[in-house]
């Protein structure tokens, strides 16, 4: 079993610096979602000012987890529209092809 060799990268949520392994090539992803996570809690505490600490983290995680869940329902509806047109064109060319 080979060992993929991880960074430790440290992020800042909250005021408090947290160390963390991230695969290698994963480090930027690690940054980002750090950044996405801050924006958030940011956006949640100008909605709730009076949040702090845990209340305002679950509040920022729920939001985040409810657009991904959005997200993910818009890529299967696109998916299903894309599907319905190219089985739409299959059937447009099969019929063309079986024309005499």
């Amino acid at each position: 079993m080979s060992l993929h060799s991880q960074s430790i990268n440290v992020v800042n949520i909250l005021g408090t610096e947290y160390s963390l392994k991230a695969p290698e090539g994963e480090e930027q992803t690690l940054s980002q979602a750090a950044h996405m996570l801050n924006v958030a809690l940011s956006e949640t505490k100008r909605k709730f000012p009076t949040l702090i600490g845990d209340k305002l983290l679950v509040l920022a995680a729920l939001n985040l987890c409810s657009r991904q869940i959005e997200l993910q329902r818009e890529h299967q509806r696109t998916l299903e529209q894309t599907q319905a047109k190219v089985d739409a064109a299959v059937d447009a060319i099969a019929r063309t092809l079986g024309e005499p």
